[in-house]
């Protein structure tokens, strides 16, 4: 049988369709743009989310598990799964095993690293995170929302966090939802600064759930009203990481690397 390529690029994926079109599809635009003679199908890992999209508007999301089977339907050979999960985590562990199970279908089944994965993608990531807030004053300080998790690869989040401060850029600080550095850890470490107004925006591929309601919501518990509540004038920017071309260019550079080992 002669070697057919199949590109298969996976999400946690999100209900809010703005920010989907405007992250989600366009890595799968771009991707599609990038490798015009390989096929590209989607997945999504998060069950929750693809039933959630099912029952409102009977869009059928395959999973890691379902696109593959279709891809071996079709007659993919070698298979190349570029993530779009932000760190080696337990999302990435799981599609990889998910992925794995199937491995008999296929010559080979390929794996794109996730979006930070190596120094230089930090350092890329910083380079893009201070064009896109060029000019934050000296009372000002930006704080990036990651998920968080109990994995191991969470120092992640904490080791960008260290990169900003070394590069220059003391007033740029990385917080997680569920884990390590956490809002409070960097709440503690700026009433030694003279801060006037904290930025918050999302250090995730979709401005979905976390951003609008954890970050941005009006309850007590989101970060926008906390920093309001510590007395501070707060800033949200709802963009997800994937509406940045860089990111996306980021993201395909892994994928092209997968391609050609």
């Amino acid at each position: 049988m002669d070697a057919k390529k199949g590109i298969l690029v996976v999400s946690f994926g999100t209900s809010h369709p703005t920010t989907r079109a405007a992250t989600i599809d366009a890595i799968e635009d771009s991707i599609s743009k990038a490798f015009p003679d390989i096929r590209v199908y989607r997945a999504w890992t998060s069950k929750m989310i693809i039933a959630k999209i099912r029952k409102n508007t009977m869009e059928r999301i395959p999973t890691v598990s379902e696109a593959l089977c279709q891809m071996a339907e079709d007659g993919i050979t070698d298979v190349y799964i570029q993530p779009t999960h932000v760190i080696n985590g337990i999302e990435n562990d799981q599609m990889k095993a998910d992925a794995m199970a199937l491995k008999d279908s296929f010559h080979s089944i390929s794996f794109g690293m996730p979006l930070l994965s190596s120094t230089q993608d930090m350092e890329e990531l910083i380079h893009i995170i201070t064009e896109a807030f060029p000019s934050l004053a000296d009372d000002e300080v930006l704080i990036l929302m990651g998920h968080g998790s109990d994995h191991y690869t969470n120092t992640a989040y904490a080791a960008l966090d260290y990169m900003f401060k070394e590069k220059g850029h003391p007033n740029i600080y990385v917080g997680t939802v569920e884990a390590y550095p956490s809002l409070d850890h960097i709440l503690c470490r700026l009433p030694k600064k003279k801060v006037r107004r904290i930025h918050l925006t999302p250090l995730m591929i979709v401005a979905g759930d976390h951003a609008i309601h954890d970050m941005a919501g009006d309850s007590n518990e989101s970060w926008a009203s906390i920093c309001k509540d510590a007395g501070y004038d707060v800033a949200c920017h709802l963009t997800g990481l994937g509406e940045y071309p860089a990111i996306r260019r980021l993201i395909i550079r892994h994928l092209f690397s997968a391609l050609n080992p």
